[in-house]
């Protein structure tokens, strides 16, 4: 199956259009890759990773070059226009075969149980139906298979999760491309079925300010290796 998308097709309408915040993201994404470490942290997402991968959310494809050689190839699904563009750049450069197509986390177009691993990386705040993009996770993903997450989410004393709430309510998601600060990606992915391998906390940047979006869970989940079959895709 190829996904290879060059970025010059023409979509009719992407389901997530949100072209300053892409700007703003990728200025601020590359930058984070030193200041704050996160380059060591895609690092540790996708070590030992093989077989085929899907990518949710995949942004300006910043991960691409951490895939290990172990990979046979990679589908990276970004709604946005802006920062799929930038992503198909990225794959470019990728050491390992990478498709870079148009979806969203809640439909992905692709289908059932056709992959070893998902990887979720500060895309589960944004999302506009957290269970169901979840549950497409499963969906695509093979029992046994793996789920390498990075993800920022509710943490810090009273104080800092009351302010993570308003937040929510008032101007973050609008400003942010939908973000969510107040959302437990870790008790998500246990909802859904999935069955939590290690995770450990990451505070981003690891040393610096403490910021509303500085709780970070590092970690591994897989699906369920007697996960009956989900509806096909």
């Amino acid at each position: 199956m190829s996904l290879r998308s060059t970025g010059s097709g023409k979509v009719a309408r992407d389901p997530v259009h949100h072209p300053l915040f892409a700007r703003c993201y990728t200025r601020l994404s590359v930058a984070a890759e030193t200041r704050m470490g996160m380059a060591g942290v895609r690092d540790r997402l996708l070590a030992g990773l093989a077989g085929r991968v899907i990518e949710i959310g995949a942004g300006n494809g910043l991960n691409f070059t951490h895939y290990p050689g172990t990979v046979s190839e990679v589908v990276a699904i970004e709604p946005e226009r802006m920062l799929r563009q930038k992503a198909v750049t990225a794959a470019l450069h990728a050491e390992v075969p990478v498709d870079v197509a148009p979806g969203c986390a809640e439909a992905l177009p692709v289908k059932s149980e056709g992959f070893d691993a998902v990887v979720l990386s500060l895309v589960l705040c944004s999302v506009r139906d957290l269970p169901r993009a979840l549950a497409e996770a499963r969906r695509v993903l093979r029992p046994g298979g793996e789920v390498r997450f990075f993800e920022h989410g509710t943490g810090g004393g009273r104080a800092m999760t009351l302010a993570q709430r308003v937040l929510d309510r008032t101007v973050w998601p609008p400003l942010s491309g939908n973000c969510h600060l107040s959302r437990d990606p870790v008790a998500a992915l246990r909802e859904a079925g999935f069955e939590l391998g290690p995770y450990r906390r990451v505070m981003m940047p690891e040393n610096g300010p403490v910021m509303p979006s500085s709780y970070c869970s590092l970690g591994t989940a897989w699906r369920p290796v007697a996960d009956a079959s989900v509806t096909g895709g």
